[in-house]
């Protein structure tokens, strides 16, 4: 979060001249994160870039990014390569970054009401200009619209769920806006593949979920301590607090192996109870640690904080509608939280964080998973265009096992797979019943999910997590920014941390896409 430097228009001194301005470090920042490789290979670099929306230079950040994809349209246009590992398209600045804007709920409510909204200087807390919130909120809109950029992080949100707020308010965020807490911190994560634990009869197991979660959360605790960490403050704030990121990826596979839609309320209450169990559990396993070796070392200051949360995660459950998921699964999640918050109360917690949903892209190959994270399938069979050249079509093999849940015999399923792997969608399949194209809806295509399936989703297991989730809301090209503006809006009532969306077909470098590259068909 860069809003502690010095706005373009506020005073160097009495007699001097003016600061330069928060934009100008975010130019030399993205240079360095260019010229540096993601773990010494070719992923680029990642950063998260926040800005809060009432400094002065708030708008010019807004539109940083846009204006250099504007720049890089006119370029591909003109013959220059400016695809994603393109020579030319090293020229455009502020790509080494995902720029967000962080908001209150005194701006969203001025936006509400037409109200105005002050831009005040960072040192002196001179007004510097007064604007209309909506007009502010559009101009985010707008660009997102544009570029993809900026994303929203709802900063009231992100502090009323803080454990630890003695410690320090919630500034930022990492890279993909999923980890969220003080300061100058770190967080181990890892992410279970929810459909290992998937019957073949449709029936989750709990018993073996819950197994896993005490056994991967204890081993993210032991990291912490045999970790290295880049900074002195990292290191002390790491092992004081002791904050981990469990998570799942998976979540799209699993849904359409039990026959549910991702855009549904039955889907949605079934990712809300997993997401509850995983996190109530590592809740309680960190307090059974916690009796054992002790409290994390901020804990004392903070143990009303911590228990206020426990609490308010626990109370949660009660917005899941009983009647649209398995009882067991519901009387699980339920009697987790129970003894989460019971154990916590009694013995303390040996972590200020438990939980959050990471991106999962890299680690969800890895683990034969054929969605990230909380995402829906993309696209039943996608193209990959990968960073240092060459490309991968990727199939989701969930497919048959959903076929059988929906009844239909083999025959049939190998008819429709293979009517799918030749056009890439279901639209028109032998046998499949149109009432059940819903159950293999993606994020893009001719069965696209509608955006706002994204959002509920994440409203729907926002409640039963630490931190936050990375994700992309995934829009249609002809998304309107109005459509943007809504969205924005619905998140913040939806109860989110963070938000962005990704317009298909904003950026000319788009890494993933439902096509392959009509300049693959050409001869050379």
């Amino acid at each position: 979060n860069i809003s502690s430097i010095r706005s373009s228009v506020e005073k160097l001194s009495a007699s001097g001249g003016t600061a330069s301005g928060p934009l100008s470090f975010m130019r030399g920042a993205d240079s360095s994160a260019g010229a540096i490789k993601s773990g010494g290979k070719t992923r680029r670099a990642a950063k998260m870039v926040i800005l809060n929306i009432d400094h002065p230079d708030i708008e010019e950040f807004i539109w940083c990014k846009a204006r250099e994809e504007r720049k890089a349209h006119v370029l591909a246009e003109a013959g220059f390569d400016m695809g994603l590992n393109g020579h030319d398209m090293i020229s455009i600045q502020y790509q080494n970054a995902n720029n967000s804007v962080r908001v209150t709920d005194d701006f969203m409510r001025a936006v509400e009401n037409d109200a105005d909204w002050d831009l005040v200087g960072v040192r002196d807390n001179k007004v510097y200009k007064t604007v209309k919130a909506r007009d502010l909120f559009r101009q985010v809109a707008e660009a997102a619209w544009e570029s993809a950029d900026p994303g929203m992080q709802f900063d009231t949100t992100v502090n009323d769920w803080h454990t630890t707020p003695h410690a320090g308010r919630i500034n930022g965020s990492n890279p993909c806006s999923e980890y969220m807490h003080i300061d100058n911190s770190a967080c181990n994560l890892a992410s279970l593949n929810l459909l290992r634990f998937l019957r073949e009869d449709g029936s989750f197991d709990i018993a073996a979920y819950k197994h896993t979660v005490d056994t991967m959360f204890l081993a993210q605790e032991i990291l912490v301590g045999y970790s290295e960490y880049p900074t002195e403050n990292i290191e002390k704030n790491a092992k004081a607090f002791r904050q981990l990121g469990i998570g799942y990826a998976n979540l799209g596979a699993a849904l359409m192996a039990k026959g549910l839609p991702y855009d549904s309320d039955e889907g949605r209450a079934f990712a809300a109870v997993l997401t509850a169990i995983m996190t109530g559990e590592s809740y309680a396993t960190s307090a059974r640690i916690a009796k054992r070796v002790g409290v994390f070392e901020g804990y004392a200051k903070d143990k009303d904080g911590v228990n206020r949360v426990l609490r308010k995660h626990r109370d949660a459950i009660r917005d899941i509608d009983a009647s649209l998921v398995e009882e067991e699964l519901l009387s699980a999640a339920a009697a987790v939280w129970d003894e989460a918050v019971e154990l916590g109360e009694r013995y303390g917690v040996r972590n200020s964080q438990a939980s959050l949903l990471a991106p999962t892209g890299t680690i969800g190959f890895m683990m034969d998973c054929d969605t990230t994270g909380i995402e829906p399938d993309f696209s039943l069979t996608k193209f990959k265009t990968l960073v240092g050249g060459g490309s991968m079509i990727i199939v989701n093999q969930t497919i048959p096992r959903a076929l059988k849940t929906l009844s239909y015999n083999k025959k049939e399923a190998e008819a429709i797979v293979a009517y799918i792997h030749e056009h890439g969608t279901v639209q028109g399949a032998p046998h499949l019943k149109k009432d059940d194209y819903d159950v293999f809806a993606c994020a893009v295509g001719e069965n696209a999910i509608h955006y706002m399936g994204h959002v509920k989703m994440m409203g729907a297991v926002q409640p039963f997590l630490s931190g936050a989730i990375s994700k992309t809301v995934n829009m249609p090209q002809e998304a309107t920014v109005e459509d943007v503006e809504q969205l924005h809006l619905d998140s913040w009532k939806y109860g989110l941390k963070a938000v962005a969306i990704y317009r298909d077909g904003s950026k000319v470098g788009q890494p993933l896409s439902d096509k392959k590259d009509k300049k693959e068909d050409k001869p050379e």
